[in-house]
């Protein structure tokens, strides 16, 4: 995996992290990512890293992606969120029919094309002769603003609405960003510079080439050809998924640290004799802990991240335990970077209430990713310790 074309990618991002501090408050406030931030991303190759090599891609090592995501993700988590998403979700379009692939990355296409898309099955798609008809709504679209594809999940339905009997179909629905409407329901306390609007279609005709089966890829089936024995695109879906959403945390548990070391030699302890606050053993203790806790969020992301790329290499089978682990891992370590993050907030003191003091971003960001229905530290304990008791999971997510 990887190619010397992207070996820069981690450079390119790190050098972007000035511009991408400088309008993190402005993304929180603007509701999205402002477009100078868009573009100078885009311009990294950032947006290649999971788009075949044959359209000018890069099929960068996993490793590495977790490794420029943290980058961003350490001045902005909504910008690194919108970013982790549109990367990630180019794999999924990587997985459909060739000619599907041509028109997202070559043509009118390009490698570095921002797709985006969500797995809440709230649209619905109706079969005819052509194609598909798809209509309905896909809640928290993030990037939508910059996307220039969306995936919708959609239910199979009958022209009158009803879903046949038995379990549901579920497709994912390629539709060009331009023929849908935005709706502007975004307004919320947390990653809210991702602009995780609403997205509508409204009896869109989509054609067959362009709707994926979701359960027989998840179940590590898809029907492109020209990817079908690259060992990269045999990564299935929902463990990836784990992997590009830890270093949302991880680039949050280090600006953390960042912010309070920047701060504690410029402020006292108010109601107390220390005049300096890292010269406090309370200090000491805070941040001894918050150090331990985000480090072994590093850790944690490391081991799922190799893994997933052995097993990609090797050709090796996941058990439901393998798949539970990775899945209680992203949510362990994201529960470990906020409680860094709460620790270290609650020691910053009353000044750092102010707005442009980051902490209080930061705060409410780990907060709003913790609660992220694939992330959420509770459920993905559940399902791991159901797991390891020898009882269903209680999810196909896996």
């Amino acid at each position: 995996m990887g190619d010397t074309e992207d070996a820069g990618v981690v450079e390119r991002v790190r050098a972007l992290r000035p511009l991408i501090r400088e309008n993190a408050l402005r993304a929180e406030r603007g509701r999205r990512v402002p477009d100078e931030v868009a573009a100078a991303l885009t311009a990294t190759g950032v947006h290649r890293v999971n788009v075949p090599r044959r359209y000018g891609g890069y099929q960068t090592p996993l490793r590495t992606q977790v490794a420029a995501f943290a980058e961003i993700a350490a001045e902005c988590a909504s910008t690194a969120w919108v970013t982790l998403t549109q990367a990630g979700v180019s794999y999924i379009a990587a997985l459909y029919p060739d000619d599907a692939q041509d028109e997202f990355f070559s043509g009118s296409g390009s490698p570095d094309a921002r797709i985006g898309g969500t797995l809440i099955p709230s649209a619905r798609a109706v079969p005819r002769d052509d194609g598909w008809l798809v209509s309905g709504a896909s809640a928290f679209a993030t990037g939508c603003h910059h996307a220039d594809w969306h995936l919708l999940t959609c239910v199979v339905t009958t022209a009158d609405g009803r879903v046949p009997d038995g379990p549901p179909e579920l497709l994912w629905a390629a539709v060009p960003m331009s023929e849908l409407e935005i709706l502007d329901d975004w307004h919320v306390t947390g990653l809210a510079g991702t602009g995780s609007n609403t997205v509508v279609a409204r009896d869109i005709p989509v054609p067959a080439h362009r709707m994926l089966p979701v359960g027989p890829l998840l179940a590590g089936e898809f029907p492109s050809k020209a990817n079908a024995e690259d060992p990269f695109y045999r990564m299935p879906v929902l463990p990836l998924f784990c992997a590009w959403a830890a270093p949302a945390a991880l680039g949050l548990g280090r600006a953390a640290m960042r912010e309070f070391t920047g701060r504690m030699r410029r402020r006292g302890i108010t109601y107390t004799f220390h005049e300096r606050q890292h010269e406090a053993t309370v200090t000491h203790l805070q941040l001894a802990e918050a150090e331990l806790k985000v480090s072994g969020a590093e850790l944690m992301a490391g081991r799922l991240t190799a893994e997933i790329e052995d097993k990609a290499r090797t050709g090796a089978p996941y058990s439901d335990t393998e798949r539970a682990r990775i899945r209680a891992e992203s949510g362990y370590l994201t529960r470990l970077c906020k409680e860094a993050v709460d620790l270290l907030a609650a020691a910053a003191g009353a000044s750092s209430l102010h707005e442009d003091v980051p902490m209080q971003r930061i705060t409410r960001d780990i907060h709003a990713l913790a609660l992220h229905s694939f992330v959420n530290p509770a459920t993905n304990l559940e399902i791991f310790g159901r797991v390891l008791a020898g009882v269903d999971p209680g999810t196909p997510f896996l």
